[in-house]
């Protein structure tokens, strides 16, 4: 089932983003300070923002986060975080929650989704690839950026 994420589930979900996350980097999660557990609460409970999450078996299995930037047009979305448990991989749940992503895009009226990726999460990046993200044309790395940044054309234009 794909709802939206509890207040509740917090903790679950910050577990889960720590072992996606540890899937890409080879020597470890860097500590930068983040409190994850207070980022991922905030961003439940935000008005502007929406936290899906793909229950299974009473499990949250895989979440994705996303609002409007600051600095973006409103047909804007930015897809901020999406994880699923490495446990559960190659069974479709990832294609699942995108498809949902993109159909709460499409019911809010977005035109494109952008997103930023770990350059050595050569694992997402096929996967957004192949659901037809590109590369941002507008948003190319800055020097010494370890993130790629990459754009979906929410309409299918």
């Amino acid at each position: 089932m794909i709802r939206t994420a509890l207040p509740a589930e917090a903790e679950a979900i910050t577990s889960l983003h720590a072992r996606a996350r540890a899937t890409y980097y080879p020597d470890g999660v860097p500590e930068d300070g983040t409190d994850w557990l207070a980022a991922w609460r905030g961003a439940i409970e935000r008005p502007d923002g929406q936290v899906l999450c793909l229950v299974e078996k009473g499990r949250v299995v895989a979440v994705a986060s996303f609002s409007t930037p600051r600095d973006a047009p409103a047909e804007t979305v930015k897809l901020y975080q999406f994880h699923v448990d490495p446990d559960t991989w190659r069974r479709g749940i990832g294609t699942a929650l995108h498809d949902a992503c993109v159909a709460q895009w499409r019911a809010d009226g977005r035109r494109t989704a952008v997103l930023d990726v770990h350059v050595d999460n050569h694992r997402a990046q096929a996967f957004y690839a192949r659901r037809g993200w590109v590369p941002d044309p507008e948003g190319p790395p800055a020097e010494g950026d370890h993130h790629l940044f990459l754009r979906y054309a929410v309409t299918g234009e």
